[in-house]
Formats: structure tokens, sequence, C-alpha cells
């Protein structure tokens, strides 16, 4: 039903629901960004154009991402690298080079800290990871004196996942930065997971702890955290959100296995973040989900000054663009 609502008046599509639903719910899904193109119209709204530094912008990929948003008008775009092979490539793929900013770097370590340092100087307002090594940008993110990070702040990765068989924007945490989070850093995650879905209009997400199966187990670290979390989370001590742990992915998003199962769970099957206990089982789910069911994402760094878009060197040019988008979305405080 949610997605039907979609460009349309809510009334319109729920019709003899109204009473049953009320005026609340009625708003909530009114306000809600249900797919990445109305988060693209959300940040087009506020008409203001975003500063990106792209460190080593060499790839055609990243750079028809940065020329649709600086043409959608949601960006202006700096790009630091070797000028030289910047005009070669963005004359190779038809880019006219006059609508960006080119700034001179002699080789990826230099573009990354430079582009970092254009951010934090007020230069630019959103640093974007470009050809360069993930190691490498990250260096220059966490950079003790020149840096993006927040004092204290736990560095983790929030992506907004858009798949052709869900009702619904599904956030997952974290696909790229912890490999093994702790219990700290999984209530971290779970905060800036919190925090993002808020910008998308969802007042109380409901939050799925992922593991193999909804029995807690003892061969499982995260089965202890997923307990003390889901305590906190009762208690008022995690931001307003509905949480339930551990849950596979069928619990978390398919109300028919819920019924099958006969589980209790309040995610009830309409998860809108899933949480995983580590990195080698959040990536390769969304990169599958990338490559064989469709998806588009939006993602981003969370734990810095300024918004921090980093992602995999063979993603699609659709969601290098839609990173952006988030990136102005997150940005416009």
């Amino acid at each position: 039903m949610v997605a039907a609502c979609e460009g349309r008046d809510v009334t319109l599509v729920l019709g003899n629901a109204l009473p049953q639903i009320g005026d609340h719910t009625l708003r909530v899904y009114a306000a809600m960004i249900r797919s990445l193109d109305q988060m693209v119209e959300k940040v087009l709204s506020g008409k203001r154009r975003y500063r990106i530094a792209v460190a080593w912008a060499h790839d055609d990929n990243t750079l028809h991402a940065v020329k649709k948003a600086v043409d959608e008008g949601i960006a202006e775009a700096i790009l630091i690298g070797t000028e030289s092979e910047i005009i070669k490539n963005c004359s190779r793929a038809g880019i006219m080079t006059g609508i960006f900013t080119i700034v001179e770097s002699a080789d990826e370590v230099s573009a990354a800290a430079d582009a970092v340092k254009m951010v934090k100087s007020g230069q630019a307002d959103i640093v974007m990871k470009g050809l360069v090594s993930t190691d490498k940008f990250l260096k220059a993110v966490m950079d003790k004196e020149n840096g993006l990070m927040l004092p204290g702040a736990v560095l983790s990765y929030v992506c907004a996942l858009q798949l052709p068989e869900y009702h619904k924007l599904l956030f997952i945490t974290d696909t790229a930065v912890i490999p093994f989070p702790t219990l700290e850093q999984k209530i971290a995650m779970a905060e800036y997971a919190i925090e993002m879905t808020s910008r998308f209009g969802i007042e109380k997400p409901k939050i799925a702890l992922i593991g193999a199966s909804e029995k807690p187990s003892r061969h499982f670290e995260s089965s202890a955290h997923y307990e003390t979390m889901k305590k906190l989370a009762a208690e008022g001590r995690i931001s307003d959100c509905i949480m339930d742990g551990p849950l596979d992915v069928f619990l978390a998003c398919d109300s028919k296995s819920v019924e099958i199962k006969g589980v209790k769970t309040p995610v009830d099957g309409d998860a809108d973040i899933l949480l995983f206990p580590s990195l080698e089982s959040s990536n390769p789910f969304y990169k599958g989900l990338m490559l064989f069911a469709g998806g588009e994402l939006g993602g981003l760094i969370r734990g810095t000054e300024k918004p921090v878009i980093l992602m995999s060197r063979s993603e699609s040019e659709r969601s290098k663009f839609y990173c952006i988008a988030l990136a102005c979305l997150m940005a416009n405080n």
C-alpha cells in the first residue's frame, strides 16, 4: 500500500482505510521519503548547491555522477587530481570541463588530503572518494590534525538501499568500515542509522538486529550485544526506535515469513534498518542485492564533521549520484 502512494495524494490511495489509520499515520506516510528519486526531489526543493571536493576524480562513473549532480542543480564540483588526466577523461566521456573547478594534485594521497582540507577549511561542504583507494582516502579523513573525525566518535557507514521487491527504502549498517563491531560500536551504528532515517521522515524506525537465526546463541558474540541493545532501547537510552533481534532477514523484511514461523516480533517483517553483526556479513549482502536484485543505493560515512562519500570504485554512476544527493540531504542542517 505504501509503494502505491508514491507521487499521489495519500487520501486517494487509502480511501476507506482513512478512519482506521488516523490522521497522524497519514501525515507520516505523506512525509516519508520512500525512494531515492524522492530523496533527490527533497534536496532539489531546498534550492541550494553544495560544494563537493572529489579526491582523484579520474574514473568515468564518478565524473558522470558529479556532472549529473551539477546539471540537476544540487552541486558545484571541485575535481582534484591530475588536470591533464581529468580533461582527457572528460573529453572521452563527452563532458564539458567548464562546469567544474579542477585542482591539480600530484598523486592520489595528495588528492585525498587536499579534498579533506578543502572541506575542513569551509571551501567545500562534502568530500567524495574518486578513484583513490579506500585506505588512503580514509587515512586523510581520519587525520588527527586535518581530518574530519568528530572527537571521540565512531566511524561507521550507513546506506539507503532501494530494491524492486521491497516496499520502501531499506537502511543497512555497517557495510564498509568496522570489521567486527563491539557493543559500543553497534550502538553508534544504530544511532547513526536512526539519525539518517529521520531525514527521510521516519519517526520511529524499526531496527532488525540481524543474525543467522532468531534464536540467541552463545556461539555468536552478537547475541549478547543484541540483548543489551534491546534493553537500552526499551529504557530510552538509544534514540526512539523499535528494536528486535536476533532476526534473520526473512523475519526482518517479509511479513509472510513471520506468519509462517509464528515468531512474535515488533519488527514484523517491516524493517527500516538492518544492523549486521560484522562487515563480512553486511558487505556481501548489499553487494549481492546490487548485482543480482537490481538494487541502487545512497550511502555515507558517519561520525564526521561534514558528509563523506565513500563508495566502491565499481559502483554504478546512478548509485554514486544518489550518494551525492544523500550527502546534500545530510549536509542541510
